[in-house]
């Protein structure tokens, strides 16, 4: 069986050719550490500074994110890059002030948000379940409620009642969100950053389920013969499900693996 390849040799189609070369990132547990409140999760100098880096020699640098587009630049902290948030549902080019909605998925909006409307306030605040208004999606958190089993348990009651509603789930880390139902993924997220970008090589670092969909993304676009290569890095955590590292063509360790990721590539 052949020896896995270190970080250096699954990035060196990159590093050879930068100017034909994608990089895109994670942001929550890849770039920003995972937090309690969401609402405190930043990037370090240090990362934003090698990612600036890369957008000097790279043909294309850009986020994929769960969270709104906008808030996504606001945690990373850098203009000058797209960002496709709300899992693809959203797009914010590079210098824009707004980001381009899914029109099919704004349309849901209104029956999203009611299941939430809904609910007795005073029942999700006993519970200690943070709702999290992200336009078209809303988010529910129990990580940090005191009594997490119970928080998660009115999540998953109320998360019923959307899915009878036709309406879809998605399980990340301690959250549960309701989305509209309209095809929407990192796998398409990634294909929209790629689109026109005359990158041959593409990389792509996540950590957690909802990144496997642009692992997937990346691979078909190799397949169609859009892409030459491809290289999926899983970001090693506790809470990392364990068929992202066994997809993953490289996996880093935390947050020193992500700098150790960027150091290589900046250095191109």
């Amino acid at each position: 069986m052949a020896e896995p390849m270190t970080l250096e040799e699954a990035v060196a189609p990159l590093v050879a050719d930068p100017a034909r070369a994608a990089i895109l990132l994670d942001v929550d547990g890849t770039l920003a550490p995972i937090v309690r409140d969401p609402e405190d999760a930043s990037v370090s100098e240090l990362f934003r500074r090698l990612i600036v880096d890369c957008t000097e020699s790279y043909g294309l640098v850009g986020c994929v994110s769960g969270r709104q587009a906008a808030e996504a630049r606001r945690i990373v902290g850098i203009g000058s890059i797209p960002y496709a948030g709300n899992h693809g549902l959203e797009l914010l080019v590079r210098g824009s002030s707004e980001a381009r909605v899914n029109p099919e998925a704004e349309r849901w909006m209104a029956q999203v948000h009611g299941v939430i409307e809904r609910q007795d306030s005073g029942e999700l605040y006993d519970a200690g379940l943070r709702v999290e208004d992200k336009g078209t999606i809303v988010g529910l958190h129990w990580r940090g409620a005191e009594d997490e089993g119970a928080a998660r348990a009115l999540a998953e009651r109320i998360a019923e009642e959307a899915s009878e509603e036709g309406l879809h789930l998605h399980r990340g880390r301690s959250v549960i969100e309701i989305r509209p139902p309209v095809t929407a993924g990192k796998d398409g997220a990634v294909k929209v950053l790629l689109e026109g970008s005359g990158a041959a090589w593409a990389v792509y670092a996540g950590d957690d389920r909802t990144d496997l969909d642009a692992f997937t993304g990346l691979r078909e676009l190799v397949s169609a013969g859009k892409l030459e290569g491809a290289v999926c890095v899983a970001v090693r955590s506790d809470e990392a499900p364990p068929e992202l590292l066994e997809r993953a063509d490289v996996a880093v360790d935390g947050e020193e693996g992500v700098r150790e990721l960027l150091s290589v590539l900046a250095r191109s």
